[in-house]
């Protein structure tokens, strides 16, 4: 059997639970037919298709090259370029991710609407592309202190722990408009783009660095792409 078909069952396994509750809820409970099943189907087989054709991607070329890319710095021996291309990554990736564009979208469409802000077109646009430059930003360095971490080889409950102790003080003082669009922008950036090429980064650092454990402190990095969008975000909404 070829990778691709071997990838392809898979995410067939993976998608006939969603199916099944769908299937269940449509005919059984609802006791409605599906409406254009034809449509419907093609969906899910193009659901199906796009899966297995990203799956296969991330292990042909973005897990490899953020793991190369690590290991390059490390052995070039600069510091320096090693918390930029992190930095620059978490930003890059995060303005990229489609679930924060459409977030960001939608609380400002919202904040129009509730009088936050104009609702003309153009304030609403400002106000997205500020939502996600605060989010990329808060990803990059959340990226550069995970990075730290794996170098100096800090325990990364300390981290997180303090972290949300700044984040529940924040929130007392932060508007309560924007609370909700705080906690959930730390969701939707470790999403589609975000997750894989971030991964690949602190695996292919602590394989590298001599002393470190890929198990132990590899991973991680995700937890702070989440944890600091949050804290950021209610600053911006403090400020702006």
């Amino acid at each position: 059997m070829t990778q691709f078909a071997k990838t392809l069952l898979d995410a067939l396994r993976d998608l006939l639970p969603i199916i099944a509750v769908i299937l269940f809820f449509q005919l059984i409970v609802l006791q409605q037919p599906f409406p254009e099943p034809a449509r419907v189907a093609f969906g899910l087989l193009a659901v199906l298709i796009g899966l297995t054709l990203f799956i296969q991607g991330l292990e042909l070329s973005l897990f490899p090259v953020g793991e190369n890319l690590a290991g390059a710095f490390v052995r070039h021996g600069s510091v320096f370029w090693l918390l930029l291309f992190a930095f620059s990554l978490g930003f890059g990736t995060t303005v990229a991710e489609p679930a924060l564009i459409a977030v960001s979208k939608e609380a400002a469409r919202i904040s129009a609407a509730a009088g936050m802000i104009e609702t003309s077109e153009e304030a609403q646009s400002s106000y997205a592309l500020g939502l996600r430059a605060t989010v990329a930003l808060s990803v990059g360095l959340a990226l550069v202190v995970g990075v730290i971490r794996i170098l100096k080889g800090w325990p990364i409950h300390y981290v997180i722990v303090g972290g949300y102790l700044v984040i529940v003080a924040l929130t007392q003082f932060a508007p309560p408009e924007i609370i909700g669009i705080a906690y959930d922008s730390g969701g939707v950036t470790t999403s589609t783009i975000t997750v894989p090429l971030v991964t690949a980064l602190g695996i292919g650092l602590s394989t590298v660095i001599k002393g470190r454990n890929p198990m132990v402190d590899g991973f991680g990095l995700i937890a702070f792409a989440s944890l600091f969008p949050v804290a950021f975000v209610l600053l911006y909404g403090m400020t702006v």
